[in-house]
């Protein structure tokens, strides 16, 4: 079976908001620093309502910041 992974986009996407920190992110949706540096990395994908939470932040669709790709298929 294929083996899929969540990525996402919250790197580039701070970056194009003023370059907004990792910590500025955190405080907006609720989280720790820690927890946006693991969304960020993959290392955690975030449940549903964070997820939506963090595109609200970008004004942006869900799908604009996060996929569910295969691994090792990079666009």
């Amino acid at each position: 079976m294929d083996k899929y992974k969540v990525k996402n986009n919250v790197r580039k996407l701070r970056f194009n908001h003023d370059e907004m920190t990792q910590e500025q992110l955190a405080e907006k949706v609720g989280v720790t620093r820690q927890t946006i540096i693991a969304i960020e990395g993959g290392k955690y994908a975030p449940s549903l309502e964070l997820a939506f939470k963090i595109a609200l932040v970008f004004g942006v669709p869900l799908q604009e910041v996060f996929s569910y790709e295969l691994e090792g298929d990079e666009k």
